[in-house]
């Protein structure tokens, strides 16, 4: 897999065995629709597997991401992805947690996010769920944009703790459906 565009454009990324990579036609969808908010942004990269969203982000000017995953197998192949670019170590942290846990260590740490990209395993709930500890804790800048990879028929709820649906593309079987805070959403 290469990373589409930006500084990094045409690095080759390795992938963890096991995992559901997220495809370049959506990967490049996903950053022509975040064009104007990536550059200076603070990217949480939630389920990351080999951290290529995360990674593009950062090569599309996202000032730091953030990555977490529980997956044992993924996290030695995302440092090697990192390594092999030679993307500073200052740009970026790395946890190998559960994503619901990593949210809670984030907030006592006092990290804040502008976008917040998660890409659990499908037809397991994670999604949801994951939204809704987002909502719930503090980790969010008040203009924060929280998109989630699911599967076609696992479409999420409009509203979700304090999200609100505001947007939703479908790409194949995928869905990249984007969320705002309910206080910043316009009517």
């Amino acid at each position: 897999m290469k990373i589409v565009a930006g500084e990094y454009k045409g690095r080759i990324i390795d992938m963890p065995v096991g995992i559901r990579p997220t495809s370049d036609k959506v990967r490049k969808s996903l950053f022509e629709i975040l064009k104007n908010q990536i550059g200076g942004a603070s990217f949480l990269d939630l389920y990351c597997g080999s951290g290529a969203i995360g990674i593009e982000a950062l090569s599309r000017g996202a000032e730091k991401t953030v990555f977490i995953d529980n997956n044992h197998g993924c996290i030695p192949v995302l440092k090697k992805n990192l390594n092999k670019i030679g993307i500073s170590q200052t740009s970026y942290d790395i946890y190998n947690k559960d994503c619901i846990n990593g949210i809670g260590i984030l907030q006592k740490s006092g990290a804040s996010f502008d976008i917040v990209f998660l890409d659990p395993p499908y037809y397991m709930g994670l999604a949801k769920n994951t939204l809704i500890e987002l909502s719930n804790c503090d980790i969010l800048t008040p203009n924060v944009l929280v998109i989630a990879e699911v599967f076609k028929k696992e479409s999420l709820p409009e509203v979700l703790g304090n999200f609100k649906k505001t947007k939703s593309y479908k790409y194949g079987d995928t869905l990249l459906e984007f969320y705002e805070k309910y206080s910043h959403i316009s009517r």
